[in-house]
């Protein structure tokens, strides 16, 4: 079940989204947007804190809290709810397009009675919005991309989500079986999740079943059997629970965990070996006597085929590589030995410097880079004062931590012409420096990237493709010639482990990889919390095939000096 701060986090949002389009006080929908960031960032269960404790949370004033209170009582925002009795429905499910905003949204059904999606599309056919102010042949195209992005998107959510509450599935049933896992697309770390497999192993299926039907976030039961139970979650996903007996587990997880098309080829060398696979094991075919069952390694290596991780089981090219034996040995989130992007409180983090610090010591980090925005992202009001006091307080708090080094860098702004925020002078006074594209993401950013990678204080390409999932799509750009370049000159390109961004992606990791690029995983936080998300990057650079030493923050203190020096 989603955690209480997120819950008010996204109540908040809305009515910072509400407000926009009610046309309410700049400041006001400015505030609510910052305390969303503030209560989804807090580690503290916000349903359990008073008012007073409230009010502690940095962004959070007086009135704030007490909506934060409502919630806890009511479990719910009554403005929220207000507010959405007075915005057509058309005009909020116009706001789900990615690249329209609210008060864009309000224009189009005033001035021309646009209530949803397809007649958005319908209008932009017949060039009915090229009169309308603000809008134009380029509005059409963008509108047109954010409408794919958001139909890509639809009925799917973030791999963090699911993963919450898959874990919480499991974690009840468990007790009640002999075994229990999620298995399909979540096992596989699919970067969206369209619905939920849960497997589990008991010799009786009834108390499982009971139990899981009857969780507290079920809103619908839409079948109930013997071996299969599917439910609608208040998210609106559905999960299927299928129980299995103990001795075909490894068939039925090999087979529930997908892909289909990876399913699909390993079936073909069962049956050119005169076998049959399937949910209930390997079979011979001529005598239908049980060969083996009860383990996924059983399994695989039955067939003449090593072990594959379910991150790459994707039929794109591992079923060959299992049977030559040459499957790599993919990076796993315990070979990290730092993360080289991370934010505080001086930019848009939510934690102070020494909470973010303390963190990563906590994580058994062998080195930490804090790498604030630059001054070019207005926004954020840094200054070449700010950055060096920064600099000054790690030096002083790096004695206090003897078995983690401190990196000092920041997260450079790629402009629209390719340059950074600082000139060398000041740049070369970084440990590390990530740069990445906050804006103009429309325009072809193949040279703006090349000019960062040549830039010899650029280290780091931070979320390359610049794409929100379900809300903003990558950047267009010649990736092939940007991989070159950063195999060229030295520059390591980041999978942002952020669930809304997990990018790079795996597909374009493995050109990438064809070309000798290096990588960072990075968490990109800017809360405590936000650490854990090296989870979900770490699925994606399995995705994409990424081993150790593909990785520089796996790499020690030394080599990765090295690295980041550049050549210079």
């Amino acid at each position: 079940m989603a955690r209480a701060n997120d819950e008010v986090a996204e109540l908040l949002q809305e009515l910072a989204d509400l407000l926009s389009i009610t046309g309410g006080e700049g400041f006001k929908i400015r505030a609510y947007e910052k305390a969303a960031k503030a209560i989804a960032g807090h580690p503290e269960d916000v349903s359990t804190l008073s008012l007073t404790a409230l009010k502690k949370i940095p962004n959070i004033g007086d009135a704030i809290a007490k909506k934060i209170v409502d919630y806890n009582e009511t479990g719910t925002i009554r403005q929220v709810e207000a507010l959405r009795t007075q915005i057509p429905a058309g005009v909020r499910a116009l706001t789900e397009i990615p690249g329209l905003g609210p008060r864009k949204a309000l224009q189009l059904h005033q001035d021309l009675g646009i209530a949803s999606v397809d007649e958005l599309v319908a209008a932009i056919g017949e060039g009915r919005l090229r009169d309308l102010k603000g809008f134009g042949a380029k509005s059409e195209e963008n509108l047109l991309r954010g409408i794919a992005v958001l139909r890509e998107s639809g009925g799917r959510v973030l791999i963090d989500t699911a993963t919450e509450l898959a874990e919480e599935i499991v974690a009840t049933l468990s007790p009640l079986a002999l075994r229990c896992t999620c298995a399909g697309s979540l096992r596989r770390g699919k970067e969206t999740i369209g619905d939920i497999d849960i497997l589990a192993a008991a010799p009786s299926s009834t108390e499982l079943m009971e139990t899981f039907a009857t969780l507290p976030f079920v809103t619908e039961v839409i079948a109930r059997g013997e071996k299969k139970t599917s439910v609608r979650t208040t998210k609106g996903l559905q999960v299927d629970l299928r129980v299995v007996p103990l001795d075909s587990w490894g068939a039925a997880l090999q087979y529930f965990t997908g892909s289909k098309e990876h399913n699909v080829a390993v079936r073909e060398i069962a049956v050119r070996a005169g076998l049959k696979l399937s949910e209930y094991g390997l079979f011979d075919t001529g005598t239908d006597e049980l060969v083996v069952s009860s383990t996924e390694e059983e399994v695989y290596a039955r067939l003449g085929l090593s072990w594959v991780p379910p991150t790459l089981r994707e039929d794109a090219g591992e079923v060959q590589a299992a049977l030559r034996g040459e499957l790599p040995r993919l990076v796993q989130l315990e070979d990290l030995r730092g993360d080289l992007h991370s934010h505080t409180d001086l930019t848009d983090g939510i934690a102070s410097l020494e909470e973010m610090v303390a963190a990563a010591a906590a994580l058994g980090y062998a080195y930490y880079a804090i790498t604030d925005h630059a001054p070019d992202l207005v926004m954020q009001r840094m200054t070449d004062e700010k950055m060096l006091a920064q600099r000054a307080q790690i030096q002083a708090l790096q004695a206090s931590y003897p078995d983690l080094v401190l990196l000092h860098g920041t997260e450079l702004n790629i402009d629209a012409d390719g340059r950074v925020d600082w000139d060398g002078d000041f740049l070369s006074g970084f440990d590390v420096c990530v740069a990445s594209i906050h804006s103009y993401f429309t325009e072809d950013a193949t040279a703006r990237l090349i000019a960062a990678c040549e830039n010899p204080h650029v280290n780091i390409i931070g979320h390359p493709t610049a794409r929100r999932i379900g809300s903003r799509p990558q950047v267009e750009a010649d990736w092939d010639e940007v991989f070159k370049a950063c195999a060229r000159t030295g520059t390591a390109l980041e999978v942002d482990s952020f669930p809304s961004r997990l990018d790079l992606p795996d597909s374009l990791i493995r050109r990438a990889l064809r070309h000798g690029v290096k990588f960072s995983i990075d968490s990109d936080a800017h809360a405590i919390v936000h650490m854990k998300n090296l989870r979900y990057g770490m699925c994606t650079a399995q995705r994409g095939w990424l081993t150790p030493d593909d990785v520089i923050n796996t790499w020690p203190l030394d080599r990765l000096r090295e690295f980041l020096r550049k050549g210079r």
